[in-house]
């Protein structure tokens, strides 16, 4: 495990999947990020690379070859390299290999980059195309933020709050598929948290104008704000009755239940020319 810290704050990152698995703040005693804990959920804040969502048939074509490739695809159960670090940076790398190849025939370089300021901590994903084809994909991040974040509080006593009101459709999922949109907000810049918001999967969205969502409670003053600016779709899940909320920006989206299969035709999918460089990035702010 990676510590990154400063004189308040510290973040712990394991390099098996690149994955941030804490953020305390020292000053208030608190963690903001969800640990984990099997019964519900193992994971804390996993990369969705090089799908996000779900295939259809799990499999796509390619210059007419068919792949496998599993859900929210395969970095996040890597383990990536450290490449550089220091008391409040690290950068961490996955490259592809023989295995990767089998199920996404591109070669590429995929970092993180955290870098630790004051109470922010900036995750910065670059992808690297090294090879002289142009290569395909989509990333997405995951991340799992405790909820109830003080204790004597409850889960129902928390709401998101968007930077802008929205009004914004929900797309149904059918399976690991994007299905049809029903309304869902309606001039609105808050949705409350309450665990059947859940029990059908994910919400999903692809027309936000926030570029921030922000964890309250009127009870406490305490919560976290989560920055996506450039990130076109949003998840917001959590798993059954479990004691966190997922917000989940994204560069692409599962298939639609319509989709043909062919990857260069998928929705949201990001072509990166030969040699060229992408980055995005996302901030945890707490307070």
């Amino acid at each position: 495990m990676i510590t990154l810290e400063n004189e308040g704050f510290v973040a712990s990152i394991d390099t098996k999947g690149g994955e941030l698995h804490s953020f305390f703040s020292k000053t208030n005693g608190l963690e903001y990020l969800w640990n984990g804990d099997p019964e519900y959920w193992p994971r804390h804040t996993p990369v969705l690379f090089p799908i996000v969502g779900g295939l259809k048939d799990d499999s796509f074509f390619y210059n007419g070859q068919e792949y496998s490739l599993i859900k929210h695809g395969f970095a996040r159960d890597m383990d990536f390299e450290v490449e550089e670090v220091s008391a409040t940076a690290v950068t961490l790398v996955l490259k592809s290999n023989d295995e990767t190849l089998k199920s996404y025939p591109f070669h590429f370089e995929l970092r993180h980059i955290y870098q630790l300021d004051d109470n922010r901590i900036t995750l910065t994903y670059e992808v690297k195309n090294p090879s002289v084809t142009e290569m395909f994909f989509s990333l997405g991040a995951h991340p799992a933020f405790k909820v109830p974040l003080l204790e004597g509080t409850n889960y129902t006593d928390y709401y998101l709050e968007f930077e802008k009101k929205e009004t914004s459709s929900q797309w149904k999922i059918d399976g690991n598929l994007i299905a049809e949109p029903v309304p869902f907000l309606n001039n609105e810049d808050k949705l409350p948290l309450k665990h059947d918001l859940f029990y059908q999967d994910a919400i999903v969205f692809k027309d936000l104008k926030s570029e921030t969502i922000t964890i309250r409670s009127d009870k406490t003053p305490h919560g976290l704000r989560y920055h996506f600016k450039g990130f076109p779709y949003m998840g917001i899940w959590a798993a059954k009755d479990a004691p966190f909320v997922c917000i989940e920006p994204w560069c692409g989206i599962a298939d639609s239940v319509n989709h043909d299969k062919n990857l260069e035709n998928k929705e949201g999918i990001i072509e990166l020319p030969p040699l060229e460089k992408w980055s995005k990035s996302t901030v945890m702010e707490i307070f």
